[in-house]
This record gives structure tokens, sequence and C-alpha cells, in this order.
């Protein structure tokens, strides 16, 4: 373990990025730990100045990522790790979302996550080296009804993950999804909106994501999660996809295996799409 590695960390006030920044300071590295609210993270400055900055991020601000950015490289000289973690909720039906929330997710999980690694790649692939942590969910692998809009925004952070790992490999720059089940963090209750729908058909299929039904009973430990992820960083081969929770790693299966099925199923079908010399 490395612990001259330098991480930057975003959405540290709550959830997996406040876990991942404790696990991290506490672990000895060098962090760069932000948040909209300064106040809300200054418990993880106070007597570790040396080690840890903190800066205020807005990730739909450009400004704020370019200062981020350029501060990280000033006081630590490099930035190893970049940790995508900001991101906020969505919970309606796809009929009757809300044009306004649904734009404004996709501005926060999807192109905040994709201006930051604009942001950090540059130094990333002078040094020749780093690895970039975007947070995903079992929710970018499989959908569900009542978070459409937001599966979106995570299918969208997987298509460019899996893109990007192509397109920096030769850099010595790893990509990692990390793909979480319910963890019993305050992401459902905190920073998510909702729509409530107006037809019975639809609230019996998404009332438990709109009123959220599960929070604070979710099995997934998020201390445990920030260990993961600190592990796969410290990995000599770090896979492109990490499953966190069993529920993640059955979900996803189950999926992916009838997906092959339907695949076998239809391949004759797929095979003569194509011209037949």
């Amino acid at each position: 373990m490395s612990k001259n590695k330098v991480w930057v960390i975003t959405g540290c006030s709550t959830g997996f990025g406040r876990e991942l920044a404790k696990a991290t300071i506490q672990a000895g590295y060098n962090v760069v730990v932000t948040a909209r609210n300064l106040n809300a993270i200054a418990d993880l400055v106070s007597g570790n100045t040396d080690n840890v900055l903190a800066m205020e991020l807005d990730v739909t601000r450009p400004e704020q990522i370019e200062k981020t950015v350029k501060a990280a490289i000033e006081k630590f000289g490099q930035i190893d790790v970049l940790v995508n973690n900001a991101g906020i909720g969505y919970f309606s039906s796809i009929e009757e979302a809300v044009e306004e929330e649904v734009r404004k997710m996709f501005e926060i999980n999807f192109w905040g996550l994709a201006n930051m690694t604009s942001a950090v790649l540059p130094y990333m692939r002078n040094k020749r080296s780093g690895h970039i942590i975007n947070i995903s969910s079992i929710g970018g692998l499989v959908s569900f009804p009542g978070v459409g809009y937001y599966n979106g925004t995570k299918y969208a952070v997987e298509g460019i993950s899996e893109s990007l790992s192509k397109e920096v490999a030769s850099f010595n720059i790893h990509v990692t999804v990390i793909e979480p089940s319910n963890f019993r963090t305050d992401w459902s209750g905190r920073s998510a909106a909702r729509t409530q729908s107006a037809f019975k058909e639809y609230n019996e299929l998404i009332s438990p994501f709109v009123n959220g039904e599960t929070h604070g009973n979710e099995p997934g430990d998020p201390k445990k999660a920030a260990e993961a992820i600190i592990n796969v960083v410290e990995t000599a081969e770090p896979p492109l996809r990490l499953l966190l929770g069993a529920d993640a790693y059955h979900i996803s299966v189950n999926k992916y295996t009838e997906t092959l099925k339907n695949f076998e199923k239809y391949k004759e079908v797929s095979f003569n799409a194509d011209f037949q010399d």
C-alpha cells in the first residue's frame, strides 16, 4: 500500500464519499475531500491539515472543478486516484417524470463525473499512472421501476467508463466502476427528489422507491464498501467492474443469465440480419 497516493473524492459530506474519505485519511493517504458546503467536511480536515485538503466543489460548476484540481496539484504535486462519487437520485415513473429534475440529475451524475474525469486525466496521463473510480450502482446494470431516469444516468456512466478504460490503458491508468446494491446511507432520503404517481397501477410498482420504504434497513455496510474500494485501488490488476453487496451479485447474475439465454434463443435471427454471401 502506497501511502504517498493522492486521492480526490467528490461528494464527501455524506454516504459513500464520507466513509471513503474517513477511511483513506485514517490509512494515511493524501486526500482532497470535497463538498458543496465546506462546513459539512470541516471535521475531516481537523488535525489533518498536512495530508488533507478540503475544497468547495459543485461538480456542475466547471470553475470549481478547475480550482479543485489545481489546488490538489499545488498542495500534493499529483493526483493518483479520482473517485467520482457525487450524485443524486430521482424517483418517479417514466411517464410522469419532471424534466427539470431529470436534467438536474444528469448534470450531476453524468456530466459532473465526465467533467471531473476530463480535468484530472491530463495529470494522470503525463504521469502515466492513475486510477479512476466511478461510483455507479446495481441500477447501472439492471433497471427497476420508479428509478428509470436514475438508471439512465448510471447506464451512461457504465458506457463511458468502459470506453475510457480502453482509451487510457496504454497510459497505465485504470478505471473501475463500483456497482453497489442497497447500502445504509442517507442517499434515498437526503438528495433524492420524488414525483408521486397519479395512477394506482404505477404506484404498486414504484411506491417502494418513491416512498423510501427500505430506507434504514439496507443490508450494505458503507464502511465495508470503503474498505473494498481501497483494496481495489491497491490491487495490481483492478477489475473494470466491482459489484458490492450480495444483492448486487445475485441480481446481476440472474439478469445476465437470462440475457444470454435470450441471445441464444434468437441467434438465428441475429445472424440472418447480415448479408448472406
